[in-house]
Order: C-alpha cells, then sequence, then structure tokens
C-alpha cells in the first residue's frame, strides 16, 4: 500500500471503526465518524476546485476540525498549512501569500483579522468558517470515498514559528515524515499489517500544545494511524489544573510537552492535586521542541509513578533523530542525546566533528529528511547540502560530540551570546538558573557591551519576592565558568514564548535592555 497519511488512515478507519479516535470537551468522534466528515470536507474542498498540490490554510485553535481539515486535504493530495493564531493582519497576510493558500478553514473568533487582509489574497479561492458555515457545508456533500489514488509522494507542509525571520514553509514527501517523525508504522506495510496495528492501538496522547505546532501535529497524526485516540483541549491558554484533570478523566496515556512552558506548571499542577488525582494510566512524557530542566524532570516523575520522560531532539526540517530517556532517580545531564546512525556533528566545512575532541559544530541528519523549503530555493540549498553524494540537512543547532558517540547540545547558532570572544549558549544558562529552587522560569540574552562586544543578561521568574535570590549568581558560578554567568539579572513576572512553547528571545533583549536603562 502507498505510505500516505489519508491511505493508512482509512485502513485504521476500516479496521477500528467503532474506537474512539478524536475526543475535545463533550465532543467524541470514532474513527468512523472522522472519517465520514473527513470525506465530506474533502467533497466540499474539492468542489471549489482544491486539488493535488494546493494548500489548505488551518486558522483554527485545537480541535476536531483541525484534524479533519488535515486528513481531508490529503485525500485529495493536497496540503495543509499551519496558521499561528497569534498573528497579526501583517504577519497573516505574509502567510497566506507566501504559502499560495486556495483555501483556508478558519475559526469565528479570527474572523476580524482575516477580514483584514482577505481582499490582498487573490489566490484564495473558498473560506469555510467554523462556529458559521463549516458544518452546513459539511451536511451537504457527499460522505463517499471515492477519491484519487494518492502517492507515498504526496505532500506534507509545515510553517516553521519563524524564531529567526519570516516563518518558511518545510516540504516533505509524506513517506518520509512518516519514517522521520512518525515511528515508521512499527514497520507495518501491507495493508493488513497497518489493520493489524491499528487493532492493538491503545495509546490515547494528548498534546498540550497548539495542533499548529509540528510536535503536536506528529503526535496526533502518529497515534491516529495506529488506532489510538487523541484528546484535545480546545482552550487557548494553558491551564495547568484543568489539563491533569483532562489527563486523569480520559486515561490518557502519552502527554507531549514543550519545554518548562508547560511541564513547570503542569508539575505544579500535579503536585497540588496530588492524591486526589489517578494518574496510573500515564505511561510516558514526551518533551519536544525545547529544553526539560532536570528539576521539572524530577518533579513530574516523582508525581508520576510508572512514567518515563523522553526528550526528542530534531527540527521541522529533519524530523525527529535523537532522544534520552529519564526515570526516577536517573535523569541524564541536560542536553544529551543518544543519535541515529544517520545524525553527525559536522563542522563549518561540512566534515564531521571528531567525536571527543570537544569541537562544536552543527547538527545534521542524512536520509530521511524534507525537501526544502517552499519557494525558497537559496535557503534550501543552504540548509539540504549534498555531501559526497549524500543529502544532509544541517540544522542551525550547535553540539559536540564525546568519545562515546553522544552528542551534547548547546542551543541554536543564532541565539549564541559572543562574550569577549567566549561562546555562551543561553540553554546551559537557563538550565542552572532554573536549579535554583527560588527560580520558576528564565531566560538569557546577550545585549551590546562597549568591552566585551555582548554581555550575558538573565530575565528571571522569582518564585517569591519581587527580586532574584541574593545567592543566584554563587548558584551559577559553582555550575559554570564564570563568563557564563549573567552579568546582570532582571526579574519579570513571566518569560513570553511562541505558541510552539519556545522562548521569544526578542522579547527578552527588549525586555531586558528597557529594565537596565540607567542601571
Amino acid at each position: 500500500m502507498e505510505r500516505n497519511f489519508a491511505d493508512v488512515f482509512e485502513v485504521a478507519a476500516d479496521a477500528v471503526p467503532d474506537r474512539e479516535a478524536v475526543v475535545c470537551s463533550d465532543r467524541r468522534l470514532t474513527f468512523a465518524g472522522l472519517e465520514e466528515r473527513a470525506n465530506r470536507l474533502a467533497h466540499h474542498l474539492a468542489a471549489a476546485g482544491i486539488g493535488r498540490g494546493d494548500h489548505v490554510a488551518c486558522y483554527l485553535p485545537n480541535g476536531p476540525e483541525y484534524i479533519e481539515a488535515m486528513l481531508a486535504a490529503h485525500k485529495l493530495r493536497a496540503a495543509t498549512v499551519n496558521v499561528n493564531w497569534r498573528y497579526v493582519a501583517e504577519e497573516l497576510r505574509y502567510l497566506l501569500t507566501d504559502s499560495d493558500a486556495k483555501a483556508i478553514v478558519y475559526d469565528i473568533r479570527f474572523a476580524p483579522i482575516l477580514a483584514q487582509v482577505v481582499d490582498d489574497l487573490p489566490l484564495l479561492r473558498t473560506r469555510l468558517l467554523v462556529g458559521g458555515d463549516y458544518e452546513e457545508a459539511l451536511a451537504a456533500s457527499s460522505p463517499e470515498r471515492d477519491f484519487p489514488t494518492r502517492s507515498g509522494e504526496d505532500l506534507y507542509v509545515l510553517y516553521t514559528g519563524g524564531t529567526t525571520g519570516m516563518p518558511k514553509g518545510v516540504l516533505w514527501h509524506q513517506a518520509e515524515i512518516l519514517s522521520g517523525s512518525l515511528g515508521d508504522l512499527d514497520g507495518a506495510r501491507t495493508r493488513q499489517e497497518v489493520a493489524e496495528r491499528a487493532r492493538r492501538g491503545r495509546d490515547r496522547a494528548l498534546p498540550a500544545c497548539p495542533l499548529m505546532h509540528g510536535a503536536a501535529q506528529w503526535v496526533s497524526l502518529a497515534t491516529l494511524l495506529g488506532g489510538g485516540t487523541v484528546i484535545l483541549d480546545p482552550e487557548m491558554r494553558l491551564d495547568a489544573r484543568r489539563l491533569v484533570r483532562l489527563l486523569a478523566d480520559e486515561r490518557v496515556t502519552v502527554i507531549t510537552v514543550v519545554g518548562d512552558a508547560v511541564g513547570r506548571p503542569l508539575a505544579d499542577a500535579l503536585a497540588e492535586l496530588g492524591p486526589g488525582i489517578d494518574m496510573s494510566a500515564l505511561r510516558v512524557v514526551l518533551n519536544s521542541g525545547a529544553f526539560l530542566s532536570p528539576p521539572v524532570k524530577d518533579a513530574l516523575l516523582a508525581q508520576l509513578p510508572g512514567a518515563v520522560v523522553y526528550d526528542v531532539f530534531g527540527s521541522s526540517e529533519s524530523g525527529t533523530f535523537a532522544r534520552t530517556v529519564s526515570t526516577v532517580g536517573e535523569t541524564p545531564a541536560q542536553g544529551r542525546f543518544t543519535v541515529s546512525e544517520r545524525a553527525a556533528v559536522l563542522d563549518d566545512n561540512l566534515a564531521p566533528v571528531e567525536p571527543g575532541s570537544g569541537q562544536v559544530g552543527r547538527i545534521a541528519r542524512s536520509g530521511g529528511v524534507a525537501l526544502g523549503y517552499y519557494n525558497d530555493p537559496e535557503k534550501s540549498a543552504a540548509t539540504f547540502p549534498v555531501i559526497d553524494g549524500v543529502r544532509w540537512c544541517v540544522t542551525g543547532d550547535h553540539a559536540t560530540v564525546d568519545a562515546d558517540g553522544t552528542i551534547v547540545l548547546l542551543g541554536r547558532g543564532s541565539a549564541c551570546i559572543n562574550t569577549g570572544g567566549e561562546k555562551v549558549y543561553p540553554d546551559e544558562v537557563e538550565d542552572a538558573l532554573k536549579s535554583h529552587s527560588g527560580i520558576a522560569d528564565a531566560m538569557v540574552v546577550g545585549l551590546p557591551d562597549e568591552r566585551f562586544g555582548e554581555r550575558v543578561v538573565a530575565l528571571v521568574v522569582p518564585r517569591s519576592g519581587d527580586g532574584p535570590p541574593d545567592d543566584l549568581d554563587g548558584h551559577v558560578r559553582r555550575r559554570l565558568a564564570g563568563y557564563k554567568a549573567p552579568r546582570a539579572v532582571v526579574a519579570v513576572k513571566a518569560i513570553e514564548r511562541f505558541p510552539s512553547g519556545k522562548p521569544d528571545y526578542g522579547w527578552g533583549r527588549e525586555t531586558a535592555r528597557a529594565l537596565l536603562v540607567g542601571q
């Protein structure tokens, strides 16, 4: 059979038609129900001229409609485009123009922003409003599964978050993303094998991040294609207490988090609600996209007997290809990963870094990587070089390689701080700050300095009081070289992050600069 999302889902839906596929608040869709609704939406889009290679924008919060839109587009050999629902009009105009979106499925709460830009989008053929005409459109469309033959080379599109410049559309063959990030169907290849795998599937997965983020899409697709159930929280703001109750009530087995932004409030809520909540079903805390600091891992594991924490590493361009596992009493050092045989750390000349040399390079992966960026051949060539006949994806993440082959992730090069010729990676300083019991959250940025070029500055969220703990500097210096210790520390009420959970370092630099004026 074709290694295509829609093909695999249809086999799973036929194998377990009465099993719950999506649960969101009081809405519960079986596989048969989700299949029918996706078929109806696909027929509606096809009637509007949407077909192979077209892009359908999803301007939606978490909900069944997001998954319906993804499946419907893939049934037509089209692809969805993830839209950040925090965008202002100018950002939305850019994304819908850059992606050549021909259709959009959007939530009624976002209608005023879309109205400001829709006249500037001549390619947009059809709009479907959730909370408006969406249900009427589905009711008027055919539920039949009568679509063109599909291919494993049909596209999957994921727009990056734009943390370093404007968002870029990453293009994947669906067969490659299946092998690169969705578990490779556990080796199933025939329709019978895929159906048997679905019948065995019992995962109940909750992505505690927006479906516009790759981590949430990947865990949701992997779960559905394996016959499991996706649990969605429809709220657009994190409420950790509500999340804990949802985990217990729905007997969730896997939760996906994005670093401390989700992990820390989740750990606090688990400690608060404590013995009254049955969390025995939860087996895996899957972390992706940002560091989950050791104190937070320890706090989660203490509240979740029998669970493990998986840190997975990758990118929108490379898929996931490295991981580390933490259990009670065994939390590996921050940023250390065991990688697949197709991964490497490359120097500036694109040659492999010698293990144990201490040399810093960039993490790269060959095989099962994205095709490139939509309409951007220059950036595609830079990110996906061919080396000795092998195509690689070279990420912007810097790392070293230990003698045993373990990679030690230092952080994204674009966030690296150069102070007096020494490189400081914010991640490791943030980790040291957050290991202090008096710090709830932290961000580290570089600000201009006449003497050193840049100086290390920390923004911290104290657990109590108005300022940072008195012993914070000594605490950091016991863990890191002195040049890495922040030259200035400012207290803030909260650390701003993108919807993906990744830190907004632009906000951090501006805030630190403003708070340090006159100091």
